[in-house]
């Protein structure tokens, strides 16, 4: 069984909560953590789960070996200055929020002229909830090798981790994995309409998205092929499935998936600017 480090929690909604679950079920005991949550009716559910909480930063954080923030990128830099006074030299600090750079972490936990380096930035997506989400993570070089090990651990209780090398890399796994569940489910909400169009009915439609999607990934996963080697396998000339492909390469689809992630990646760029000073 894995040993859990004592860990705090900043902010107490979806992706905390995912990530507790997931501590949880490989046997963190409830007493490594610790929530602060403002609002009372999210420090309720917690204290269900016999989880310590509080509703605003105190010395409980000097006890904890691992904070993560979890709060909107617009509160990061009041929390943060909120919660410095209790930071030990060894405290390992990682945060979830989109656009926040480690220059401006290291900053607010220190200060200009000596920047607090032990942190991790990281990108969790939302199936972390179902305990499949993908991670993406970075550190500086100031942050120890046992750190980079410790964040990996925690982030890996709900799904696969993946390091990359900057801010900038942090941004483009927020444009891809990051957002990209929503773009899965907008797809899957075509297919269901376009079920409907044709004359399923609408649970028949649904399961044979859900399953088609599923389905699909699985194999991704599971064969030595590319996608693109997997794609033309499953299409016949003259078929059924190029005639559907035909219309989404008239329609520009892998343009326009790029151009959306494009714009993903210049937001997360712009919530630095706009909430990293």
């Amino acid at each position: 069984m894995a040993t859990f480090p004592s860990v705090a929690f900043i902010g107490g909604g979806n992706m905390a909560n995912a990530l507790v679950s997931g501590m949880l079920a490989q046997g963190c005991p409830a007493e490594q953590v610790h929530v602060v949550e403002v609002l009372d009716a999210l420090q309720e559910q917690w204290r269900a789960r016999s989880v310590s909480v509080c509703a605003s930063p105190d010395q409980a954080l000097a006890q904890r070996q691992v904070w993560i923030f979890a709060v909107k990128p617009q509160q990061m830099r009041e929390v943060v200055l909120q919660c410095r006074p209790w930071l030990q030299p060894n405290t390992l600090v990682i945060s979830i929020a989109a656009g926040i750079s480690i220059e401006s972490l290291g900053k607010w936990l220190g200060d200009e002229a000596k920047p607090y380096g032990n942190v991790v930035r990281c990108m969790p997506n939302t199936p972390a909830l179902v305990a499949a989400g993908v991670t993406g993570m970075s550190a500086p070089s100031t942050t120890t090798a046992a750190d980079r090990e410790r964040a990996t651990a925690l982030l890996s209780t709900v799904g696969d981790v993946v390091w990359v090398d900057s801010d900038r890399a942090i941004d483009a796994v927020t444009a891809l994995s990051g957002s990209g569940p929503a773009y899965v489910f907008l797809f899957i909400e075509s297919l269901i309409k376009g079920g409907l169009a044709l004359g399923l009915s609408e649970q028949q439609s649904r399961d044979l998205a859900l399953s088609t999607l599923a389905g699909a990934t699985k194999l991704a996963q599971q064969s030595p092929e590319s996608p693109s080697v997997l794609r033309e396998r499953v299409t016949s000339k003259g078929g059924t499935t190029a005639a559907a492909l035909d219309v989404f390469a008239q329609q520009g689809f892998s343009a326009t998936v790029a151009q959306a992630m494009a714009a993903a990646d210049r937001r997360a760029a712009e919530l630095s600017l706009e909430f990293g000073k």
